[in-house]
């Protein structure tokens, strides 16, 4: 468990928003075990996530100012990218940076856990975004929550140098401006989103 602290206090050290696959290999620690994660929910899933070729992995054992979404190719076994994501404020009232907790109640403002499937892509307040389904009962209400994958301000290099820590959403998961391209991309619609404390 040492090793894995000092590993994970030199893998947060730099600013930057995103991570290569080979950057990731050399310094994340929990890949593996994200990996394992990732391959026996979409076996327990199976035809649920029609798209088994990427999942996408919120951590939220780990604090704002880090690198926590990851994305990963189940082929490969690999942590393709990482970047920032907001929690909701409901999930840390005092804003420390941490999730203090998950709610499925409606108007918690809450970070859900659990597993969910990414649904068709829209423009809404927030501009282009992309709807989730639930698949697990302490995630259930995320269509009724209105829990999306879009960008936002408050998740930035300059937010996270002036606060030390991200703002926070109402139970989305949120990402810097550049790195909701690169998701929208890569992650698509039918495919798996996992949302926890895994390391």
């Amino acid at each position: 468990m040492a090793t894995t602290a000092l590993a994970g206090a030199a893998w947060i050290a730099t600013p930057r928003l995103a991570r290569s696959a080979q950057e990731e290999d050399a310094a994340y620690p929990g890949g593996e075990a994200l990996m394992l994660r990732a391959r026996a929910e979409l076996e327990r899933l199976g035809a649920s996530i029609p798209h088994h070729d990427v999942v996408g992995i919120a951590d939220y054992a780990l604090p704002s100012h880090v690198p926590r979404f990851h994305l990963i190719d189940v082929q490969s076994g690999r942590v393709m990218q990482s970047f920032l994501v907001a929690h909701g404020r409901g999930s840390d009232p005092r804003h420390s940076g941490r999730v203090q907790r998950f709610s499925n109640e409606i108007n918690s403002l809450a970070s859900s856990d659990g597993a969910y499937r990414t649904g068709e892509r829209y423009v809404g307040k927030h501009g282009r975004s992309i709807r989730l389904d639930g698949l697990d009962d302490s995630n259930s209400n995320a269509e009724v929550r209105a829990i999306v994958v879009h960008s936002a301000w408050y998740v930035s290099p300059t937010v996270l140098q002036t606060r030390g820590k991200l703002g926070r959403s109402e139970g989305c998961f949120v990402f810097s401006d550049d790195d909701h391209e690169v998701i929208l991309e890569r992650l698509g619609a039918d495919r798996l989103l996992l949302a926890g404390m895994f390391l």
